[in-house]
C-alpha cells in the first residue's frame, strides 16, 4: 500500500494514486473493448421457417467490423457483403427444389480489421414443402428427340454451362425482385411434378405466368445478361446474373430485346413472350437460381431485400 504525506492539498489524490487509477480505468476500458469485440455475432435469417425451395436472406450483425465474411451453407461457398455498415452483413441464398428436409449448418466465418477470425455456426431446421403431379401432352420430339435434335440438346447444355459459371463477385441486384410481368397472374407453380406425354417425368424448376404472346417481359432485378439465344427446350431464353452466381431466367420468348453482356436495370424489357421450346401455348416461364440450387420465383418476390449501394 502506498501512503501520502498529508499538506493543505491532501484533499487531492497523490500522483501515485491518481496515476493506479487511470491504470485501472483504462485497463478496464480496454477489457470492455476486447470482449465487445470478440462477442459473437448476431445471426439471423428471413423466412424465418426456410422449406425446401425457399430463397432466404441471412442477416449476421457483429460488435467490430469485419473486413470479409463468408459462410458454408448447404454444401456452398456464401459471400455476405455490407450495406451502409460494416457492422450488418447480408448474403442472399436458398435451398435448392430437390433438397432433403432436415437441419443443416450455416458455418459462418468472418475476418476482422486486425485480421483475427471469428467464427460462428447456427443449425437450422429445413422444413419439406407439398408439390402436385400434372400431365401434359406435347409433340412427341420433345420425348423422343432424334439424334440431330440430341446433338443440339448437347450444344445447348454446354451454352447454360458456360453461363451459369459466370461470376460477378458482388451483387448487381438491390433491392426486392420483381415479377417480370404486369398484371399477370401465374398458372403453373414451382415445383409441380410434370409428365410429358406419360413418358418423360421433370420438376418444375420455375413459375409460369398466364401471358398471351408479345407481352413484354421486363427483368426482375438489375443484373448483366448471361445467355440470350434460342434453345432446343427453353426456346428463346435469356438469363440474368444478379451477381454472387444469384440468377433469373425468362424462357418461351417470342422475342428476345437483349443481347449477352448487356447491363440491364429493375424493369427493363428483356424481350416478348411467346411459346417457342417445349409449349403447351403462349406464356412465359421465369426460374430463380443460387449456384445450382433453383427457388421459387413467387417466394423471391415476396422476400424484402436491402438497397445494394
Amino acid at each position: 500500500m502506498f501512503f501520502c504525506q498529508r499538506n493543505r492539498l491532501s484533499r487531492f489524490m497523490c500522483p501515485i494514486q491518481h496515476l493506479l487509477v487511470i491504470l485501472l480505468i483504462v485497463g478496464a476500458t480496454s477489457f470492455a473493448i476486447a470482449a465487445d469485440k470478440g462477442a459473437a455475432p448476431s445471426i439471423s435469417w428471413n423466412p424465418r421457417q426456410i422449406k425446401v425451395g425457399s430463397p432466404c436472406l441471412f442477416k449476421v450483425e457483429f460488435a467490430g467490423a469485419p473486413s470479409r465474411v463468408a459462410a458454408k451453407w448447404q454444401g456452398r461457398d456464401l459471400v455476405f457483403f455490407f450495406t451502409t455498415s460494416r457492422h450488418v452483413w447480408y448474403g442472399l441464398a436458398g435451398v435448392d427444389i430437390e433438397a432433403k428436409p432436415g437441419n443443416y449448418k450455416l458455418e459462418l466465418e468472418a475476418t476482422m480489421a486486425d485480421g483475427r477470425a471469428v467464427n460462428a455456426e447456427r443449425k437450422i431446421r429445413v422444413l419439406p414443402s407439398a408439390y402436385k403431379t400434372v400431365r401434359l401432352k406435347v409433340p412427341d420430339q420433345f420425348v423422343e428427340p432424334d439424334a440431330e435434335t440430341l446433338k443440339r440438346i448437347e450444344v445447348d447444355k454446354e451454352l447454360k454451362k458456360k453461363a451459369f459459371a459466370h461470376q460477378i463477385p458482388e451483387p448487381q441486384w438491390s433491392g426486392t425482385f420483381r415479377p417480370p410481368l404486369t398484371n399477370a397472374s401465374a398458372t403453373e407453380s414451382f415445383g409441380v411434378r410434370r409428365t410429358f406425354n406419360g413418358k418423360l417425368a421433370t420438376v418444375h424448376r420455375g413459375l409460369d405466368y398466364h401471358a398471351k404472346e408479345g407481352t413484354p417481359v421486363l427483368a426482375a432485378n438489375s443484373g448483366t445478361v448471361v445467355l440470350a439465344q434460342a434453345l432446343f427446350y427453353e426456346g428463346n431464353c435469356v438469363i440474368v446474373d444478379h451477381g454472387q452466381q444469384f440468377m433469373t431466367l425468362y424462357i418461351h420468348l417470342s422475342q428476345i430485346q437483349v443481347a449477352e453482356g448487356d447491363k440491364v436495370a429493375e424493369g427493363q424489357q428483356l424481350g416478348l413472350s411467346g411459346a417457342t421450346g417445349r409449349a403447351t401455348g403462349p406464356h412465359l416461364h421465369v426460374a430463380a437460381r443460387w449456384q445450382g440450387a433453383y427457388v421459387d420465383p413467387a417466394q423471391l418476390w415476396a422476400l424484402p431485400l436491402p438497397r445494394v449501394p
